[in-house]
């Protein structure tokens, strides 16, 4: 029941200090907002920027093209010098013939099945489609290729995949910097808040001190301050979480720019990054309290 009695005038106290400090208090809950709305940003960045990782990863391939002139006996010592290399999937590897590829582009356009009809050889190239185990092994790999007799020409798109993730690099690390600065500003903030409460209570605190009361009930009413105003700061990033990340979705349709990019459907991801939110808050907002209850009253005791 002690335990019960304490921690219910803790909360009292607390939220009579938030009031007290009302100006502070939303400063601090301000900093938190904007720092949550941010976190918000890069967790949810970084869970499509892994998902659209995995989705190029996945359509990664290598195309090559063998000598028009080269025997089937040739193709097959190439094939196998494909198989031998470490990085390929040998499950996933795909073999067009120089026919395969007639009839292919015969069917998709009449007038080159016409232009093709009328050659006496066949001019295409018969190609192999590689799958990569290791993407980031890719011009590894290609170089490998490369150097296997009958091979003419070896094309990945790596150009493209490249450019894409160091955007999304760039993007990612950028958040996570403007999201500590925030934190500490954060912190500093209600750290001078729960300061200048300690200030306000001194004498209360002074005759608390003298009576014997002890350091944890002291403490506690800061800690569930700085907790509140943690909380509070999370609800508008909470929201936008939530139903912002839903009207994003539908507006750009789940894609952008094109549909190799897709982008992770709203559902439970928006209440696990929510989940986070919350708890990131809170934890913040302690931390400021600690930060404040630990420097400024030990001074102050002191003197």
């Amino acid at each position: 029941m002690r335990l019960f009695r304490i921690l219910g005038k803790s909360v009292k106290d607390a939220f009579k200090s938030v009031f007290r400090n009302f100006s502070l208090s939303i400063a601090s809950i301000s900093c938190i907002t904007i720092t949550l709305v941010i976190v918000a940003i890069a967790i949810l960045g970084t869970f499509n920027i892994n998902t659209i990782t995995k989705n190029i990863e996945g359509v990664l391939e290598i195309v090559t093209f063998v000598d028009p002139k080269a025997t089937n006996e040739e193709i097959n010592t190439v094939r196998a010098s494909i198989e031998a290399l470490d990085n390929v999937d040998v499950k996933r590897l795909k073999y067009n013939s120089k026919e395969d590829l007639k009839n292919q582009m015969s069917d998709q356009d009449p007038e080159m099945k016409k232009v093709l009809d009328n050659l006496d050889e066949n001019p295409l190239s018969s190609s192999f489609v590689i799958t990569v185990k290791d993407p980031n092994k890719i011009s590894e790999t290609a170089e490998k290729i490369k150097a296997i007799d009958k091979i003419t020409e070896v094309k990945y798109g790596e150009s493209l995949v490249n450019k894409l993730l160091h955007t999304f690099k760039i993007i990612r690390n950028a958040c996570l910097i403007a999201v500590g600065a925030l934190i500490l500003v954060s912190a500093f903030l209600i750290g001078n808040t729960i300061k200048i409460t300690i200030f306000s209570r001194r004498q209360e605190i002074g005759i608390m001190r003298l009576v014997g009361t002890s350091n944890i009930v002291i403490k506690l009413p800061y800690l569930v301050e700085g907790f509140i105003i943690g909380v509070v700061g999370s609800i508008i990033p909470i929201l936008l979480t939530i139903y912002g990340y839903d009207v994003l979705y539908n507006y750009v349709g789940g894609t952008l720019f094109t549909n190799l990019i897709v982008l992770v459907k709203p559902g439970v991801i928006v209440y696990q990054a929510s989940l986070v939110l919350l708890i990131f808050g809170g934890l913040v907002g302690m931390f400021g309290s600690i930060s404040a209850v630990r420097r400024y009253l030990k001074v102050w005791w002191r003197n």
